[in-house]
């Protein structure tokens, strides 16, 4: 029996750098094992950051449901430069905007140029327990309990759909990326593991940021990352609720609305099409 996904077409995109894959599975009841997407980014030229997977909408209004996976096949449940990269896809349809659920909550993207869009990410999450932390804590401050080697001693947390650490640091582009990353990604303060963030004021609109990604390592560019930090230099007086984030890969905008939504604008770049081969997915679960 032919694999179903055997021929069957795959976007090569960026967004601010950050490297996406778009797997449009509308129309079919596949649903990508773990080791399906592990193989995928094997593949030579298919490495991906996050791959998006598009199904069905589940409810009416819905233009899509998205899954979201990680290079180490786990799931995600946000992604705002995928988002970009997926509405830029689907605007091929003649789509200028659109409502894309996840299993996080639903996002909504408009177009705003040729390759420029915004994402609304919805609401940030600031209760300890949705972000998910281990204990109690006032989220603006966590202390870093048990510390870890080189780490500031405290962060802040949100949730854009996946838990955020952000530590405010003097020089970002100094922070030892993969090793503190690596080591607070799965600090037991996050039963969830967490997205960690070293981000450098640089003015009150103007924000360098170093991302490390769980499930992924260190990338170019993270939307909900960016999002989340946006949200936390506010709550902490260090910005206004609207500012640049200058992340490796490229710029995003990102502005905190007095209804409490978090909208993201950014680049997206088209790089190539490709089909998938059964020959690829030896070996992993159908």
């Amino acid at each position: 029996m032919p694999h179903p996904l055997d021929n069957h077409p795959i976007l090569r995109m960026n967004g601010a750098g950050n490297e996406i894959l778009v797997l449009d599975l509308r129309g079919t009841d596949h649903v990508l094992a773990p080791e399906e997407a592990r193989a995928i980014a094997a593949a030579p030229g298919l490495r991906f950051d996050q791959l998006m997977a598009l199904h069905d909408p589940r409810e009416a209004g819905d233009d899509a449901f998205m899954r979201i996976y990680n290079i180490d096949g786990s799931l995600s449940g946000a992604c705002g430069n995928g988002a970009r990269c997926v509405a830029y896809a689907l605007a091929r349809e003649g789509r200028e905007r659109l409502s894309l659920a996840t299993d996080a909550g639903r996002i909504e993207t408009r177009r705003e140029a040729e390759t420029v869009f915004t994402v609304d990410m919805g609401r940030p999450r600031l209760d300890w327990r949705d972000i998910p932390l281990a204990r109690e804590a006032d989220t603006r401050a966590v202390a870093l309990e048990p510390a870890a080697p080189g780490a500031p001693a405290q962060f802040s947390a949100v949730s854009m759909g996946n838990p955020h650490a952000v530590f405010f640091v003097d020089d970002a582009q100094a922070v030892p990326l993969a090793s503190l990353g690596r080591a607070i990604e799965c600090h037991p303060l996050f039963p969830e593991r967490a997205n960690v963030s070293f981000a450098q004021i640089l003015s009150r609109d103007d924000i360098l940021l170093r991302v490390w990604e769980r499930g992924t390592g260190a990338t170019k560019a993270c939307g909900s990352a960016a999002c989340a930090t946006l949200v936390s230099a506010a709550r902490a007086g260090l910005t206004e609720r609207r500012a640049r984030l200058r992340l490796p890969g490229g710029d995003l905008f990102i502005e905190w609305r007095a209804d409490d939504h978090v909208l993201m604008t950014g680049p997206v770049e088209f790089e190539f099409e490709t089909r998938l081969t059964a020959k690829l997915f030896e070996g992993a679960a159908a």
